[in-house]
């Protein structure tokens, strides 16, 4: 097998497509060979390896937009986390006000069609492209060696485009071959069952076919036998979870606890596991894992990027820039405080009174709700950025905009998102926005999404470069950090939810102990003690890991949906047309009851922010109106002098930077009161807490919407979304094509759909 350099993979796509397809608006229109192959490429080992490479730049996952009807949700605020506790503001899944339908109002979202007319904007163009390439590659005259190394792939590919589609609908049409595109075609849904078993047959085949291959050196990015085994374990799981599994059968948990434990295994002869270093601090390793650039042992799917600026090889990631705040050059993802409440405790137990999860132990430590960073778990302190926090990076703000702090080039930045208000009245107004300090002004977040970040304190080697940020481009543009879909955590999550469904609990309780020795916490105090007593408990411990360590990677709403935690599947009922047999008999009825969490629909997420205390005043819309400067004489340097700019500051410094305050003035240092994560937390901690105790006050901010009376409004997920309906496009193409029950189908006059998702 020859060695191929995979670098820049997940970037090409075939130079102009010259070796493998030839595309115009005549060809489009006629709908003949969508792809115009040569097929005398497949006896070339480039030619076929170029085909390949089309199939990775077609249908990796990316980092660059949320969830589509190609790529999944990559955990930004798009429609499906803004459905979930991670984000505030109704996603379209959970606005009680706007009915998802098919022929009219809010249309239901795309995930099965999208453009008929352009073969690389269509969900089947993308399967059909595949096909392609598996026949060509099998009618061609490679060494069977080298067939087997492109087969592996294709068939790979093929089962994630169908897993993108089948979590959606339940059952979608099985196609294996090479379709011609004429307007007569017609292909029925398959059920749910078929496409799980095509699906599996498809990994294992690809596993076999991909044998001993590992994704190192050149071919980092390259799917392998344990990328096809991680993604056949998320489908058994999908099949066994309520979504499929009303009755709760054993076999299935059983039938999926055999194949992924023998699975592991295979993934960890091929050198995949948790990503781990020698010098573990506050849950370093836990965020240094998303800024390897060579092979990453817990990336088992992933996307690579580079720092290209122009050319066709382009390929940038943009969350580096899309989470930094705005005096970075970044703009800022905000996190519900719903999700900061709801992170575990510093023992590895829930905080008391979170209202859900009930069934777990709650911790014994206060949960301070105005200071959330007191005694966390160490993935707090890597997910979410507060008022205080260091945030290292390399580059110069001041570039963009002089008023920007420099924190010695970005080297000791440090957040402060502290808010002032221009009156009283607003002070007190959840719907009001103030003014965010260190010149975040109109532009800061109450608290930030920090995960997934190149901390310049975890790697000290950042993948983005060419800092040239301006008033209009984000010095973090150029990123080459990789975009993990399926990591290794993952792998050992999805399996201790089935050790726990199918009895297994001590064997759950390992997995999830291996994953948080890794995140910080020492053996023997996980925080895990007693979740093995019964199921219940054990899947509620397994549940509400997940949402903490995937937490903005984009699973959290999969998850929800598989467990019906929006109503505990207790609405079948309200679809119209749902037979009996989507009642939910298993799980006593309730998914929601037995895991002891509280139904999503009826809920409401807010926001949060650090606003600073009645006694400091008001400001207005500039900087230099801080009232905590005016209080404090508060700046980023050592004191008495003042080196950012005195001039922009003349109320307070005189022309050579030093203080013109009283000498009675409270001065701080901002680097006395920061805390550094690669150091101790302890004291640090302690010393913000009473920073804050002195100068900010916790509020409630605005999260979901409220009605036209100002009265907050709650989450509604209605039951017919578990199952999607196609979209409009797709019953204009195939006419055939049954509608899923529940949703309205414009070809029978708009009457009930027929398709049951559940049935075999």
């Amino acid at each position: 097998m020859q060695n191929n350099n995979m670098k820049y993979a997940a970037a090409l796509a075939l130079s102009a497509m010259t070796l493998a397809t030839s595309c115009d608006d005549s060809f489009l229109t006629e709908k003949k060979n969508y792809d115009n192959v040569n097929t005398d490429i497949y006896n070339y080992y480039e030619g076929a390896d170029g085909r390949i490479n089309d199939l990775y730049s077609w249908c990796l996952p990316t980092a660059v937009s949320g969830d589509t009807w190609n790529y999944p949700s990559n955990g930004s605020a798009d429609n499906q986390s803004k459905s979930t506790e991670e984000y505030a503001g109704f996603g379209s899944f959970v606005n009680p006000d706007a009915e998802l339908m098919i022929m009219s109002g809010n249309t239901v979202p795309d995930y099965f069609h999208n453009q008929a007319n352009n073969i690389q904007n269509s969900v089947w163009g993308r399967i059909r492209n595949i096909n392609d390439v598996i026949k060509g590659i099998n009618d061609g005259s490679l060494s069977q060696e080298d067939k087997n190394y492109f087969l592996g792939q294709a068939y790979f590919f093929r089962a994630w485009c169908y897993y993108l589609m089948v979590k959606w609908y339940g059952g979608v049409p099985i196609i294996k071959s090479v379709q011609e595109p004429v307007e007569t075609a017609h292909y029925s849904r398959a059920s749910a069952k078929e496409c799980i078993d095509f699906m599996v047959e498809d990994l294992n085949l690809a596993a076999d076919l991909l044998g001993d291959f590992e994704a190192t050196g050149s071919n980092n990015g390259r799917v392998t036998a344990g990328t096809a085994l991680a993604l056949k374990g998320r489908i058994l799981l999908l099949w066994a979870s309520p979504l499929f599994n009303r009755e709760n059968k054993a076999e299935r948990w059983t039938n999926a606890y055999n194949e992924m434990t023998a699975d592991l295994a295979k993934i960890n002869a091929l050198g995949y596991g948790l990503y781990q270093s020698s010098a573990n601090v506050n849950g370093s390793d836990f965020a240094a894992m998303f800024s390897q650039s060579g092979f990453n042992p817990e990336a088992l799917f992933v996307t690579l990027y580079n720092t290209f600026q122009s050319g066709d090889t382009q390929k940038n990631n943009p969350w580096e820039r899309s989470i930094r705040p705005k005096n970075t050059t970044g703009s800022g993802l905000n996190p519900s405080a719903m999700l900061v409440d709801l992170f575990p405790m510093s023992d590895g137990k829930i905080p008391a009174n979170a209202g859900t999860y009930t069934k777990l132990d709650a911790s014994a430590i206060t949960y301070e709700s105005d200071y959330p960073f007191m005694n966390r778990d160490p993935r707090f302190y890597r997910t979410f950025a507060f008022p205080g926090a260091r945030w290292a990076y390399s580059g110069d703000a001041t570039t963009a905009d002089k008023a920007n702090p420099s924190y010695e080039n970005g080297k000791s930045y440090v957040l402060w998102n502290y808010v002032w208000y221009e009156n009283d009245e607003d002070r007190s107004n959840v719907q009001k926005s103030g003014y965010f300090g260190d010149n975040l002004l109109a532009n800061g977040k109450g608290m930030y999404v920090r995960k997934r970040t190149d901390d310049l304190d975890v790697n000290k080697s950042p993948l983005y470069s060419n800092w040239a940020a301006t008033s209009t481009q984000s010095g973090f543009l150029y990123s080459a950090a990789p975009y993990i879909e399926l990591r290794y955590a993952e792998v050992l999550l999805n399996l201790a939810e089935v050790c726990a469904g199918s009895g297994h609990l001590d064997e759950a309780a390992g997995y999830l102990k291996q994953i948080r020795q890794r995140a910080g916490y020492p053996a023997g105090a996980e925080g895990l003690d007693g979740i093995t007593a019964n199921e219940q408990k054990c899947m509620s411990a397994v549940i509400y890991e997940r949402m903490i360590e995937l937490a903005y990677e984009g699973k959290r709403f999969d998850d929800m949906r598989r467990w019906l935690l929006f109503d505990g599947g207790a609405n079948f009922s309200e679809v119209t047309g749902a037979p009996s047999t989507w009642t939910l008999s298993g799980w006593d009825g309730n998914t929601c009851t037995w895991l002891g969490f509280k139904p999503f629909n009826g809920q409401r997420r807010e926001n949060m922010e650090f606003r600073l205390r009645d006694e400091l005043g008001n400001g207005s819309t500039t900087m230099d109106s801080d009232p905590l400067r005016k209080f404090s004489a508060f700046y980023h340097d050592s004191l008495p002098k003042l080196t950012d700019a005195p001039d922009e500051y003349p109320d307070y410094f005189d022309e050579n930077g030093w203080s013109k305050m009283p000498a009675d003035v409270n001065y701080l240092d901002i680097n006395e009161v920061s805390v550094n994560f690669a150091n101790p937390l302890g004291e640090q901690l302690d010393r913000l807490k009473t920073f804050y105790q002195q100068y900010f006050v916790r509020k409630m901010k605005k999260g979901d919407s409220y009605d036209s009376n100002q009265i907050p409004e709650t989450m509604h997920y209605f039951a017919k979304y578990y199952f999607l309906g196609l979209p409009q496009g797709a019953l204009n193409t195939d006419t055939g094509l049954q509608q899923t029950i529940g949703w309205e189908d414009s070809n029978d006059g708009g009457s009930n759909g027929t398709f049951d998702p559940l049935a075999n």
